[in-house]
């Protein structure tokens, strides 16, 4: 996927250096205003620079004001099969909102990408994904056959009576982010795999089981329960923690409303 990088400030930059950094065929743009050497192609006038690469990337990722996005965007926007996949993440990398294309050209899972690299909070606003509520946490061993970790999420979702649709994302630690089975298994099933950072996971309060073992091997408490629980919003554990051959697995659910 190519996509630009478009920023307007020096925190801005910052994560978009990040992304090119971890990302192929990326290209970062700064505005002139921002001080500094980069590395990235200069522009003076966003809605220019759009007009340029509208067409010429499969995916924009702006990070800085939403507004602006959507104002640069709104006079090149054709058809919902035809337009890049647009994302807008914040200058401090809290949220990573899918704006433009989510299911056609990829801006869902372009916005899950950008935030697991920046820690960010993927913001998925399509209904079809918005409907859904479970997520799968995963903690597996290195080197996990891609169909050990998918029979183990069959198995679990299937004897808890939960439906496969309903997932709505995988997630485990960021320390299994170039894990190929985890990979692999993500892409069989057709569902986002989100990595939980492991200081987020050493901070957290949440209630979740604890294990030694996993504590000495990648120094964090748990893997399964906790990414289960924070990978989501207003988060249940409502399948603990089961312990396949080289793969552990959990289940939580997301409440729809704050009065739930």
């Amino acid at each position: 996927m190519i996509v630009a990088a478009i920023t307007f400030s020096a925190e801005g930059a910052k994560a978009a250096k990040k992304l090119v950094g971890v990302f192929s065929h990326w290209k970062m743009y700064v505005h002139n205003n921002v001080q500094g050497s980069w590395g990235a192609e200069r522009f003076q006038s966003v809605s220019e620079l759009v007009s340029d690469v509208f067409c010429h990337f499969d995916g924009l990722v702006f990070i800085g004001p939403v507004g602006v996005a959507v104002r640069a965007i709104a006079p090149h926007l054709r058809h919902k099969t035809q337009d890049p996949a647009v994302v807008v993440v914040d200058v401090l990398s809290r949220w990573a909102i899918s704006l433009v294309g989510g299911h056609e050209a990829g801006a869902n899972d372009l916005a899950v990408r950008v935030g697991n690299v920046l820690s960010a909070e993927p913001v998925i606003t399509t209904t079809t994904e918005a409907t859904k509520d479970l997520i799968v946490g995963i903690g597996c061993r290195k080197g996990v056959a891609s169909g050990d970790i998918v029979k183990a999420i069959r198995e679990t979702i299937a004897e808890a009576k939960l439906d496969l649709g309903k997932i709505r994302l995988l997630s485990s630690v960021n320390k299994k982010s170039h894990e190929p089975g985890l990979l692999s298994a993500a892409q069989t099933l057709g569902l986002h795999l989100r990595f939980i950072p492991h200081e987020e996971i050493r901070n957290s309060k949440l209630a979740f089981r604890r294990s030694t073992f996993v504590e000495e091997k990648i120094n964090v408490p748990a893997v399964a329960e906790p990414c289960a629980l924070l990978a989501g919003r207003r988060t249940q554990l409502i399948v603990p923690k089961r312990i396949f051959p080289g793969v552990t697995i959990a289940v939580a659910r997301e409440s729809s409303t704050l009065w739930e």
